[in-house]
């Protein structure tokens, strides 16, 4: 039974189905839609969006149905348009209460035909399962307000780029929408309106505050190096990974702080010659396992086209995401009984909004989040009761 979700917030449960809208309770044999909402978790359905490796309902469109849709799409962006002109807020309001029941009968029946044609001829994709794990994650911490502390900047107001980020802050709905579709290689950026995480000065993060008691961040020791190394055949350091490579790769001649700059120079120019770094870190072996000349496909069989000269740079940057994100994953389940919650993800950062009552937990947590395919990374720790002000943990 094809169905298309109204809105996607926990809070806004209606669907359409076959010519009819319903709110309040799903109806059962619900079987496919286009895309996750919250209400829907738990239930077995087919997600279309999932099938078309991150196309909009526009990518997807059959040229027969293109007219018809650019009509509907062209209508729902006037009434956006109106509700920011009106300073009415989505997240505070169920999209379906603010539009006409005509126009979202009409809307949602194109969106069936168009979901329907991307089930049958479309492939269900190898990472299909993890897609929509990483769908719910997103739309969990798109449902989540942001804390923002504003007033802190006030110390700041001398600097114009300080009076231009509050402007820009405060006229951003607090919530982080993701884009898990927005790079070649996995990573996240976040979509127009989403406040930026991603781009945010550090000297701007001390506006952000947690929900609960604390911001803990894990992110892992020199996580592509440590991914390299691991397709490399080698096993994981338990130690700063730097402080290893100044005494197994640079044999005690270089400093922690000469070896990192080294083994980075050398790293990503695929003309460098440096037989020591190659001697443990064989990027060479590495290219030819999941290179063919044309594109790449890594170690999770993530697909990408690349000459040479970017070859390299995708297979680690690629397969460090997905190890990361897949941790994250692991890490989000911990946290299904528990008040402490996922904050956010900054590249290869994973940030929790923790709660004392939790503490007995974290350690748990930080084990789940360090055993990756690729062996025990070792992982940072920091805390602190803005994401401006973190400190290193001692654990």
């Amino acid at each position: 039974m094809l169905f298309q979700t109204l809105d996607d917030k926990q809070e806004c449960i209606g669907v359409y189905i076959d010519g009819e809208i319903y709110y309040g309770e799903l109806p059962e044999g619900l079987t496919a839609t286009w895309e996750y909402a919250p209400y829907l978790d738990g239930q077995d359905i087919d997600y279309a969006g999932l099938y078309c490796a991150g196309l909009s309902c526009s990518g997807a469109c059959p040229e027969s149905l293109k007219d018809q849709w650019e009509e509907k799409t062209d209508r729902l962006k006037a009434f956006l348009r109106s509700f920011q002109e009106s300073k009415v807020d989505l997240h505070e309001n169920c999209f379906f209460e603010l539009v006409p029941s005509r126009f979202l009968l009409e809307y949602c029946e194109l969106k069936n035909k168009i979901t329907r044609h991307v089930l049958e001829n479309y492939s269900r994709p190898k990472n299909y399962d993890f897609n929509l794990g990483l769908a719910k994650l997103t739309s969990q911490i798109r449902g989540q307000k942001i804390n923002l502390d504003l007033e802190s900047l006030n110390g700041q107001m001398s600097s114009f780029r300080t009076r231009q980020w509050k402007n820009k802050l405060a006229s951003l709905p607090p919530y982080i929408h993701y884009n898990m579709y927005g790079t070649k290689t996995g990573r996240f950026t976040t979509k127009k309106n989403s406040f930026p995480i991603l781009t945010l000065a550090k000297e701007l993060r001390k506006v952000i505050k947690p929900q609960n008691d604390w911001f803990i961040e894990l992110d892992f020791n020199a996580a592509e190096l440590r991914t390299l190394l691991a397709l490399s055949g080698q096993e994981q350091p338990e130690q700063d990974i730097h402080t290893w490579n100044a005494k197994h790769v640079y044999n005690d001649e270089l400093t922690r702080d000469e070896a990192k700059k080294r083994i980075f120079a050398w790293l990503y120019n695929p003309v460098s010659k440096d037989n020591l770094s190659s001697g443990v870190y064989d990027r060479d072996s590495v290219l030819k396992k999941y290179w063919d000349g044309e594109q790449v496909c890594t170690f999770y069989d993530r697909i990408i086209p690349a000459d040479k000269h970017h070859a390299l740079n995708y297979i680690i940057q690629s397969t460090t995401s997905d190890t990361f994100l897949r941790r994250v994953l692991a890490v989000n389940k911990l946290l299904q009984d528990k008040r402490s919650k996922i904050a956010f993800c900054i590249h290869d950062s994973l940030v929790l909004d923790f709660a004392d009552e939790d503490r007995e937990s974290l350690l748990e947590m930080i084990k789940e989040f360090s055993e990756t395919d690729l062996g025990v990374f070792k992982v940072n720790v920091h805390a602190g009761k803005n994401f401006g002000e973190m400190k290193e943990m001692k654990l």
